[in-house]
């Protein structure tokens, strides 16, 4: 499995994030609900880009450390020890039988399946965590390239139906093609939904591609902690990376990631710069 492009983190000079330059307007004393309007952003995600955006500038001006490092770190580390201990003990459990010869020979096959399915998981795994880390550094290398939502939605398993997948976006198809997939295992949260389906709009100057689920409501508590980096899974045996990961990968794309819930559907969506014109890529 391809290993992350590690580079020195920074943005190309010429390449204009939209989510600063709404920032700069709100800054220059524009109405934030005029600049939220004019974005297409809600008033509050853009609050949020407002105070993140003033925090980090002044944490870098008077030279503040984050209080919240060390603890960060520790919550990584057992994130990391969680996401692997599962796969990782079913392939030892199997290598086990197998080396002792405890598998019935109609069985081995099976067996053999089994395990590499296991192995798959963990490297699954072990490259999510390697691409948060690299993703938090500043240091994850976008090879973004026109492709559209129907071909990276078919690396799922099975392929799932698709609304408006025919628009090209301008994303780096491995990375993206990683956000759909966790999306798409997010909507799958217990309850059970009863269907699952992903749209693609074009919203500008934003390109949107949601990921809807309808069913029963997933639990609030639930929902929320998906969103938090390192919180406790559903069963609370440990903490895992939920979708950090994608709000990573998403930012990295200079865009967001969000979710609304009523009594029937949740849609988790995304929301990254729609693609230059004449082809162009940034």
């Amino acid at each position: 499995m391809a290993r992350p492009y590690v580079v020195n983190g920074a943005r190309a000079a010429d390449q204009a994030d939209p989510r600063v330059e709404a920032v700069l307007e709100v800054l220059t004393g524009r109405s934030l609900a005029e600049v939220a309007a004019e974005w297409r952003v809600e008033p509050a995600l853009l609050g949020r880009w407002v105070r993140s955006f003033v925090d980090a500038g002044t944490a870098a001006v008077t030279n503040r450390p984050d209080p919240d490092a060390a603890r960060q770190r520790d919550r990584f580390l057992a994130a990391f020890a969680h996401e692997v201990r599962t796969p990782l003990t079913v392939a030892l459990g199997w290598l086990s039988l197998l080396a002792h010869d405890d598998v019935p020979p109609h069985r081995v096959a099976t067996s053999l399946q089994r395990l590499h399915g296991a192995v798959h998981q963990l490297a699954e795994r072990t490259r999510d965590v390697e691409l948060m880390a690299t993703a938090s550094l500043g240091r994850l290398r976008l090879a973004p390239e026109p492709v559209t939502v129907t071909e990276l939605a078919a690396r799922l398993d099975p392929a799932p139906e698709v609304h408006g997948g025919g628009r090209r976006l301008s994303v780096d198809p491995d990375l993206f093609a990683t956000v759909l997939r966790d999306l798409w295992a997010a909507a799958a949260t217990a309850p059970t939904p009863t269907h699952r389906r992903i749209e693609v709009a074009h919203e500008p100057p934003w390109d949107v591609v949601r990921v809807v689920r309808h069913g029963d409501p997933i639990d609030a508590r639930l929902l929320q902690a998906l969103f938090e980096p390192f919180d406790l899974n559903d069963d609370r045996t440990g903490v895992t990376i939920g979708l950090y990961l994608v709000r990573a990968l998403v930012v990295l794309h200079g865009g967001s990631v969000g979710v609304e819930q009523d009594d029937h559907t949740a849609t988790f969506w995304v929301r990254i710069p729609e693609r230059p014109p004449h082809g162009e890529t940034t």
